[in-house]
Formats: C-alpha cells, sequence, structure tokens
C-alpha cells in the first residue's frame, strides 16, 4: 500500500503531504473541482479523470471530499494547507467570485 499524499485533519481540513502529487478535490457535482499544487490552489478548468488510476497518469491524487474516507458529505467550507506554508479557506457559497478561494493563514509553521 502506498502512501495518500494528503492527511484529513479534524472535520474540514486537507493537508497536502507529497509534492509530486497534486490534489484535485472534488465536492459534490454542483461544486466547481480544486487544484492544490505544492505553489498554489486554483479552481480546475481541465478534464476531470475517470477514475484514481487515471489521475495518478496526470500525477494528481482524485480527493473526493464526499466518499466515506475522507470526510463522507459535501463542505461549504473548506481548509487547506500546502506545501508552501498557507492555509487557504474554500468558501463554496461563494464559487464564482474572488471571496471563493482565500488565504487564511500564511506561514503556519
Amino acid at each position: 500500500m502506498t502512501e495518500k499524499p494528503f492527511l484529513v485533519s479534524g472535520r474540514n481540513t486537507i493537508i497536502h503531504k507529497i509534492r509530486k502529487f497534486d490534489l484535485l478535490i472534488l465536492n459534490g457535482d454542483e461544486n466547481p473541482p480544486i487544484l492544490v499544487t505544492f505553489r498554489s490552489i486554483k479552481p480546475y478548468e481541465g478534464k476531470i479523470p475517470e477514475n484514481k488510476r487515471d489521475a495518478k497518469m496526470m500525477d494528481m491524487e482524485l480527493v473526493d471530499i464526499t466518499t466515506g474516507e475522507v470526510f463522507g458529505d459535501e463542505k461549504t467550507l473548506l481548509f487547506i494547507q500546502t506545501l508552501n506554508g498557507k492555509e487557504y479557506k474554500i468558501d463554496y457559497s461563494k464559487a464564482g467570485t474572488d471571496m471563493f478561494i482565500k488565504i487564511h493563514q500564511d506561514s503556519f509553521f
């Protein structure tokens, strides 16, 4: 079994931990997907891989937060800690606006 490139913390925090893999965060069918790289977070505009195997071939980890292995349901607020020392707040109620993805904490180390 290989190590996952992320950790789940609390009820709504994901911690990115392996630089080689970007995280493609899915939060239900209605919410836009998020791409987490080692440098930043942004809405994902590309084609969503069909399965985890296809995602791995694209150097991505497909993270569906509605599955039981992550959080088990859709989230309105999601916090993501990145490898560059920043924590981002994703507010899905503000998708499509400048308030959708904001830096929540800088350099939490």
